[in-house]
């Protein structure tokens, strides 16, 4: 991330115009291994409500595979609007605020290496501040990625993106946009927390070493660290997150967390581990060296 003493020498809107810029392109490049894993948290449960014995998904690719077969390719893109109306508002305001949340924290006559507990704190308040406003966004992107290949005759709950908007308030009324909130709050929290703040930290510990430069290089180094570190930690919130945005039923957090280990046991907070490593890690190398490139264009 950019030095926090830079952040006086150009405007918030900048920095937020290419946060917002580079996580869109990195979800366009990634939403299929989404799809796949969001599809893969919420297996058992759909495969209880079918009465199937066997999962229907297995593994990243053959989620991907079994998807494309029997929806189409098109189907694996499922969600994107909304997913790229979340990058604009999510991303933009967790990365945009990220350096400026820092230097307030230090001070402004702060000199050396900001500590990590600090960059740690930044990055959890401006992901819970983040996600605060973009949680409708996240829930109908959930809600279009959760419906897969329905019987003949049955229809699609929403016809698109801002059917599913209108629907849902129209339905469940205007507050149910926010459904999940607070293990959507946890989970963004903690997963900006272990992608900014590892990014940053890797970063810095790479260009400690001799040879290495702010290169493209070091910036894929520190966003396969910082992908890695967010799934380990983020995973169960995750799970979580996805499994209350795509079931209703679900009555809070806790009726979430005590069903799905009771039915499922622990590593069932770890379901979709290799896709969700799969589609962050490769997510934070697009996002960053997106953003890293769009910086040095516009002189930031």
């Amino acid at each position: 991330m950019a030095d926090p003493q830079s952040q006086t020498d150009f405007s918030f809107f900048q920095i937020f115009l290419c946060s917002a810029f580079a996580a869109c392109i990195a979800e366009l490049c990634t939403i299929p291994l989404d799809v796949a894993k969001v599809r893969l948290q919420l297996q058992k449960r759909a495969a209880a409500a079918d009465g199937a014995g066997q999962s229907k998904y297995r593994g990243l690719l053959g989620t991907i595979t079994t998807i494309a077969r029997e929806e189409g390719l098109p189907a694996l893109w499922k969600g994107v609007i909304a997913g790229l109306h979340r990058q604009c508002i999510y991303g933009g305001l967790r990365i945009g605020l990220y350096d400026p949340v820092k230097l307030y924290l230090v001070g402004n006559n702060f000199v050396g290496d900001i500590p990590l507990h600090q960059k740690i704190l930044a990055a959890l308040f401006t992901g819970a501040l983040a996600i605060s406003v973009a949680n409708p966004t996240d829930l109908v992107k959930v809600r279009l990625q959760a419906e897969g290949k329905l019987p003949a005759g049955v229809p699609r709950r929403y016809s698109g993106t801002l059917d599913a908007y209108f629907t849902i308030i129209r339905q469940e009324g205007l507050i149910a946009l926010w459904t999940g909130i607070g293990p959507n709050i946890a989970r963004n929290a903690i997963i900006n927390a272990a992608e900014l703040a590892s990014y940053d930290q890797v970063k810095q510990m790479i260009l400690k070493i001799p040879g290495f430069l702010d290169n493209v290089f070091t910036h894929l180094l520190a966003g396969l660290g910082a992908g890695f570190f967010a799934v380990c930690i983020g995973s169960p919130v995750d799970v979580v997150k996805s499994r209350m945005m795509g079931d209703p039923t679900y009555k809070n957090t806790i009726d979430c967390f005590v069903k799905t280990l009771k039915n499922e046991g622990p590593f069932a907070f770890y379901k979709g581990f290799l896709p969700n490593f799969g589609r962050l890690g490769s997510w934070n190398v697009v996002m960053f060296l997106t953003l890293e490139q769009a910086r040095k264009l516009f002189g930031l």
